[in-house]
């Protein structure tokens, strides 16, 4: 048996020296080699050396010191944002904001700050003061290798010291002004990537609100989809285009759904040079001006229609033929049923127009959700005015117009005047079911409507297309839960913007991640593969006195994460002799 070494290229382009125990045999008479044992990496056998002679030769260890002489300095967690990176180098951002923003007297890139931030809302989102705590926990560097520190600096309240938070607050000042050209970058680099056709637009609303008062004129209140009716909030839009999201807009608190839509379309010809687009919108975006504004322009529209308010709507509804329903693809709950699956049925009615087709859209599961909320309604309704009866029939209410409101009072608390009417003859007040109303709203329970201008479209085309618009309800959902969109803490208008924007980019990101999991076949959600990943950590040891640093080993479900994306180095780039950190 003899020694040999072997120099092995690693993927980041160095040579590490590994040495083996070979031993020579014969074979067919031929003298071949075969490895006994690999010993490792020659650099590391090397420090270990005194160690390893004394144990070879059986010297006792002296006393005072450890046999086992590596001291672990720091284990950060590291394949998170190891994912991140990947996902920055595929979508080209590194260059992108290089080109677009500033440079800075001093210190790391904007475009490495941004990294920062855009990793932090998607591994721990928290603001930029919690922002510190993470970076105490987590190996973040730029693309020198060096890793961002915390600064801490107590003063009153406020823990960091005022020169990182300012740095934070600078680069999203910088970042919110080159917002319009990089979505347009991006969205030319998904376009590339992934050969989208820009032939339908998903466009749709939500709000997001502050604690505390928000930007003057421009956190306002309006209609909360938080439930947050007495918080002021912003309206932010978003448009995807195939499941992508390439742009979104914000609003003030107070501006109403409908008044968006031709401003978002016309950003999507001017910015992105869009030819002829679908426009896909719930039945908030509904109005004959932009239905009109559409058609004028040459774009087509599918939108739902407002199911009340809509004297059309009942009349189409009455047109329903049983006979004429075609059954739609059923999803996952239905499929899941095995007895009575759940159905959902489509068919046109003929509304007598040219340039306008309507839809209507049965389905099982909304009309169980929507009967059993009824039930709910008309029985706690029911109460209210049984309440009501009995105080009139026992003389504690009396009089006509204060009968009359608690009866108004009664059916306003849960919409029971869509079920209930009632009467007041000779002291007697008396309701039952509403005989045109509540056959109305039964119609109504497990339908909705939707429009379209395009000729070519089947029912079935219509449905899948409309359905498409669940993709922006649960991107809005990722950005409020998992990325923590809301709430606002800012109190400048340009840095709520920015914020908005970093969130946005992360959803991006996210979703990139959720297409390489579901190509790769890779059953974990974008969310759940970076828990995953947690189990990959930067690790600084010393072993006899000399510093070194590694990656510990990833758990199956993390190799998974790291192969669906093509990550084959795991380390990070060394940094600069003597310049380790940065703030």
């Amino acid at each position: 048996m003899f020694i040999r070494t072997v120099k092995v290229p690693s993927s980041n382009g160095s040579v590490n020296e590994y040495v083996r125990v070979v031993e020579a045999y014969r074979e067919d008479g031929k003298v071949k080699q075969r490895v006994i044992a690999d010993l490792g990496r020659k650099d590391v056998l090397a420090a270990m050396l005194p160690k390893l002679q004394r144990v070879l030769l059986g010297i006792p260890t002296p006393v005072g010191e450890d046999p086992d002489a590596i001291e672990v300095i720091d284990a950060s967690t590291w394949g998170p944002v190891l994912v991140v990176r990947a996902l920055f180098d595929e979508l080209g951002l590194w260059t992108m904001l290089d080109e677009l923003l500033p440079r800075t007297k001093n210190g790391p890139s904007y475009a490495d700050r941004v990294f920062v931030l855009l990793a932090n809302r998607l591994i721990r989102p928290a603001s930029e003061h919690g922002l510190a705590r993470w970076l105490d926990t987590d190996f973040v560097c730029d693309r020198q290798g060096r890793r961002f520190v915390p600064h801490w600096h107590r003063k009153g309240r406020v823990q960091v010291h005022h020169r990182q938070l300012g740095a934070w607050y600078r680069t999203l000042d910088v970042l919110i002004k080159v917002k319009e050209k990089i979505e347009v970058a991006l969205y030319h680099r998904l376009r590339d990537l992934f050969s989208l056709q820009p032939d339908l637009v998903l466009f749709d609303i939500t709000s997001t609100y502050f604690e505390g008062g928000g930007p003057e004129d421009f956190a306002k209140h309006g209609y909360s989809r938080d439930g947050k009716s007495q918080n002021v909030q912003v309206v932010v839009g978003m448009v995807m285009v195939a499941g992508w999201p390439i742009a979104h807009h914000v609003w003030a608190g107070n501006r109403i759904d409908s008044t968006t839509v031709q401003e978002v379309v016309s950003d999507l010809q001017t910015r992105f040079t869009f030819a002829r687009v679908v426009f896909v919108g719930d039945r908030g975006m509904v109005s004959e001006e932009n239905i009109e504004a559409l058609a004028r322009n040459g774009h087509g529209y599918l939108v739902g229609m407002k199911r009340r308010r809509n004297a059309e709507l009942d009349g189409w509804l009455l047109q329903v033929d049983d006979a004429k329903w075609l059954d739609c693809p059923v999803g996952i709950t239905a499929r899941e049923k095995k007895e009575n699956p759940l159905r959902t049925r489509v068919q046109e009615i003929d509304i007598g127009e040219d340039k306008r087709r309507v839809f209507v859209i049965d389905s099982d599961e909304r009309r169980a959700y929507e009967q059993a909320k009824r039930g709910q309604a008309m029985e706690r309704t029911r109460v209210k005015l049984a309440s009501v009866q009995r105080r009139v029939a026992d003389g504690t209410l009396t009089d006509a117009a204060r009968i009359g409101a608690a009866a108004e009072r009664a059916l306003r608390d849960h919409k029971g005047y869509r079920y209930y009417a009632w009467t007041l003859r000779e002291g007697a007040f008396e309701f039952a079911e509403d005989t045109v109303h509540f056959e109305r709203e039964k119609r109504l329970e497990g339908r909705y409507v939707i429009s379209t201008s395009e000729k070519q479209l089947t029912p079935l085309d219509a449905v899948a297309m409309y359905k498409q618009l669940t993709e922006v309800e649960r991107g809005f959902r990722r950005m409020k839960d998992v990325l923590s969109l809301r709430p606002i803490y800012h109190r400048v208008e340009s840095r709520v913007r920015a914020h908005i924007f970093v969130a946005a980019l992360g959803l991006l990101l996210q979703t990139l991640l959720q297409h390489h999991m579901d190509e790769a076949g890779v059953d974990l959600s974008a969310e759940h593969a970076m828990q995953a990943l947690e189990t990959v950590r930067h690790v600084r040891f010393e072993i006899a006195g000399e510093a070194r640093t590694g990656v510990s080993a990833a758990n199956p479900r993390a190799r998974q994460v790291l192969k669906a994306l093509g990550v084959t180095n795991v380390r990070p780039p060394v940094p600069p002799a003597g310049d380790p950190t940065v703030m």
